[in-house]
C-alpha cells in the first residue's frame, strides 16, 4: 500500500527513482531532462516559487475561495474535497509582500472567475521544511482498483455486472488504439495526425484518456509558451495556468458549466486550431509532442511497473488478465464508471474516504502538511486536514485595487476529517443538467448552505 502511494508522488528536485515498465524508448529521467532543459519554462519545474516556499520551512500563505463563509462561521468546521488532491482543501499559493498577499496566477484566475466567492487566507506554520512531493492523480489507478476490490461488496451483484460489462466493452472498443499507444511508447512511431484522431475516438470508450490528453496539452502549453503573460508569470516563479483554462473552455462546449475531462477529445485539425488560437507559435509542434508524451505517460500510468510494454497487448486480453498487467488503467476506468452509477451518492464516502485515510497517513509519515498536484508544480496545493504537527490559522480576506489580499477577520474554524459530498450527474442527463456547475467546486457549492462545508476541489 505504501509503495503505491510513493509511486504516485513526484519530487521534481531529485532524480526519478520509481520503477517503470520495460522497453519504453524514453525513461522518466529522459523526459525530465528534456522538459527542464529544452523548453522555454522548463526551469520552473525545479525552481518554482511554490517548491522553494515548501522547502524553506517558513509559514506558507494559501488562498481558498468559498461560497460557504456563513456555514463555516456557524459550524466552526472546514471540510476537504477529493479530486486531484485526494483529500485536501484545494488552495493556491500566496506571496507575502509589503502591499499585502499577492495571489499566484491560478489564484487570480479563481477570484476573477468566481466573483461571488469569499477569499480565505490560510497561514500554515510547519514543524520543519516540507518535502516537495506532489501527488499525481494520473498514477492513482492501482489505488483506485485496490480500493474497489476491497469494497466491491458495497455494490449489488447487478452493479458489479454492469461495471464489468462497461469495462469489457470500453476496452474492446479502444484496444487497437491502446496497443498503438504502447507501440509508440516503445519506439514504433506512427503518424501524429492519425494518432491524434485515434486517441480522440478512443476517449469515448476509455474516458481516462481524455484526462491524460488534457494534462499532456496543459504541460505543453505551460512549458513552451513564450507569450508576454507567461513571461510575467515566470518572473514570479510560476507556470501560467491561464493557458490550459482557455484551452479547456474553447475545446468543449459547456465546459465552463460542467468541467468534465472525459469530454476532452479534440481531433487533429481541431487540436492545431485550438493551440494556434492560444499561441500561434505553438501550433507546429503540438501534435508530435502529444504523440510522444501521451504514449509514454499512458504506458507508465496504465501498466504495472513490472511489465514489459513491448510484450503487452490489449486486444483479446480478458479482464482478469488486464487487472494484473494494467492495474493503473483498469483502476482509472473503475473509478470513473462508479462515479456515474445512480447510487454513487451512497457509495461516494465508502470509496473516497478509504483513499483519503491512506493519503493522510502517507502525508503524515512523510511530513507533508500541504500536498500539491504533482503532475507539474503549477500552483494547485492543498491542506492536509489531519497533519498533527503544524499550526493553521484562517482569515476572511479583502482584496485591494492592486489585487493583493489582506486578512480582515480571523475565523474560528478547525479542520475535520470529513469529505465534502459530491456526485456527478448521470451521463444520460449531462446535457440537461449542465448547470450543475464548473468542476467539482460549483456542484458542491450549490449544496453548501445545507451541508455546512467548504471546498474547492477538482473533478479528476
Amino acid at each position: 500500500m505504501r509503495n503505491e502511494w510513493e509511486h504516485a508522488h513526484t519530487d521534481y528536485t531529485t532524480p526519478a527513482r520509481r520503477q517503470i515498465p520495460a522497453s519504453l524508448v524514453d525513461s522518466e529521467n529522459d523526459w525530465r531532462h528534456y522538459l527542464e532543459c529544452s523548453t522555454a519554462n522548463g526551469w520552473l519545474i525545479r525552481h518554482n516559487a511554490m517548491t522553494e516556499a515548501l522547502v524553506s520551512g517558513k509559514p506558507m500563505y494559501l488562498l481558498h475561495t468559498t461560497r460557504g463563509i456563513d456555514a463555516i462561521r456557524a459550524s466552526g468546521e472546514l471540510h476537504v474535497s477529493t479530486g486531484c488532491l485526494v483529500g485536501a482543501l484545494y488552495c493556491t499559493p500566496l506571496v507575502s509582500r509589503r502591499g499585502g498577499l499577492r495571489p499566484h496566477n491560478l489564484g487570480t484566475y479563481l477570484m476573477r472567475t468566481k466573483p461571488s466567492t469569499t477569499p480565505l487566507v490560510f497561514e500554515v506554520t510547519p514543524d520543519a521544511p516540507m518535502p516537495p512531493k506532489g501527488v499525481d492523480y494520473l498514477h492513482l489507478g492501482a489505488i483506485h482498483l485496490r480500493t474497489y476490490e476491497r469494497y466491491r461488496s458495497f455494490l449489488t451483484p447487478a452493479e458489479n455486472d454492469q461495471l464489468n460489462h462497461a469495462l469489457v466493452g470500453g476496452l474492446r472498443a479502444a484496444a487497437v488504439f491502446l496497443d498503438i499507444a504502447l507501440r509508440n511508447a516503445t519506439g514504433h512511431a506512427t503518424p501524429a495526425s492519425a494518432f491524434i484522431d485515434q486517441a480522440s475516438d478512443a476517449v469515448a470508450h476509455v474516458p481516462f484518456l481524455g484526462y491524460l490528453y488534457f494534462e499532456v496539452l496543459s504541460e505543453y502549453l505551460m512549458l513552451h509558451s513564450t507569450a508576454p503573460e507567461t513571461k510575467v508569470c515566470a518572473q514570479a516563479g510560476e507556470l501560467n495556468n491561464w493557458l490550459y483554462k482557455r484551452l479547456a473552455f474553447a475545446a468543449v462546449d459547456g465546459m465552463d458549466r460542467l468541467f468534465d475531462l472525459s469530454r476532452f477529445a479534440p481531433r487533429y485539425g481541431r487540436l492545431i486550431q485550438l493551440t494556434e488560437s492560444i499561441e500561434p507559435g505553438l501550433g507546429p509542434g503540438v501534435a508530435e509532442y502529444v504523440r510522444r508524451r501521451l504514449s509514454h505517460l499512458f504506458a507508465r500510468a496504465a501498466l504495472h511497473p513490472s511489465q514489459d510494454a513491448a510484450s503487452v497487448s490489449f486486444q483479446g486480453a480478458d479482464l482478469n488478465t488486464l487487472r494484473k498487467f494494467a492495474p493503473g488503467l483498469i483502476g482509472q476506468m473503475v473509478f470513473r464508471q462508479i462515479r456515474y452509477m445512480p447510487r454513487y451518492r451512497q457509495l461516494y464516502h465508502c470509496f473516497e474516504k478509504a483513499k483519503a485515510l491512506e493519503a493522510w497517513d502517507y502525508w503524515n509519515s512523510e511530513g507533508i502538511p500541504t500536498p500539491f498536484n504533482g503532475i507539474l508544480p503549477k500552483g494547485e496545493i492543498g491542506i492536509n486536514p489531519l497533519y498533527p504537527r503544524s499550526a493553521v490559522r484562517v482569515w476572511a480576506a479583502e482584496q485591494d485595487s492592486k489585487g493583493h489580499l489582506h486578512p480582515a477577520e480571523e475565523i474560528a474554524a478547525t479542520f475535520t476529517p470529513h469529505l465534502a459530498s459530491w456526485w456527478a450527474p448521470s451521463r444520460q442527463r449531462e446535457a440537461r443538467h449542465a448547470t450543475y456547475g464548473s468542476r467539482v467546486e460549483s456542484a458542491l457549492e450549490v449544496r453548501i448552505a445545507t451541508q455546512r462545508l467548504s471546498t474547492n476541489g477538482v473533478s479528476t
